[in-house]
């Protein structure tokens, strides 16, 4: 009668550390964008609100910029898909690091809204690339306007980059949108 009371205690005790001694499939990751198809006008107003016054203070300066990262002779939609996941991840990279260190004060508090909210489509943005291009390498129209863009982080003023991006916000906020609604960017 001790026997098989003790078989049960240690399958009972025993069990569960078995079970996860040994290794399963870790659970495979989703790609979820949907959201980034069509946005709150919340958050295309407070874009907009950026852009318009950092226009507006754009005006004021005395800025001298070369830089033309989003005039590509090509459109995303030209792209594959494990590109397109690139290219907009690039693009928010550098849209998150130029937002979140403004150069004119003014605008630190009326980038946080379109800062927070391009951050999340970031983060969410690298799940998919986990998932759907982890080893993907870029195609030559890609890579070379990948290149061009490191480029301009090392030789271009943080001015330059944030006068770029925030005149650019809402391409990237339409690449995103490619990329979350694929049927909508071909």
């Amino acid at each position: 009668m001790l026997c098989p009371m003790f078989a049960v205690v240690l399958v009972v005790g025993l069990g569960p550390l078995l079970v996860g001694a040994f290794p399963q499939d870790a659970p495979k990751k989703t790609c979820r964008l949907s959201q980034y198809g069509s946005l709150v006008s919340s958050e295309l107003m407070a874009v907009q609100k950026l852009r318009e016054h950092f226009v507006d203070i754009m005006l004021l300066t005395d800025r001298k910029c070369s830089t033309r990262l989003f005039h590509r002779k090509w459109k995303p939609n030209e792209l594959s898909v494990p590109d397109r996941l690139l290219l907009v991840e690039a693009e928010l990279d550098l849209t998150v690091a130029v937002l979140a260190h403004p150069t004119v004060h003014k605008l630190a508090k009326m980038s946080q809204q379109p800062l927070a909210f391009l951050a999340q489509a970031r983060e969410d943005l690298r799940g998919c690339v986990a998932a759907e291009a982890p080893s993907h390498q870029p195609s030559g129209k890609l890579r070379h306007w990948l290149q061009k863009l490191e480029t301009a982080k090392k030789t271009e003023t943080a001015g330059c980059l944030e006068a770029s991006i925030i005149l650019n916000l809402f391409q990237v906020v339409n690449d995103l949108g490619c990329v979350a609604i694929r049927e909508w960017c071909t």
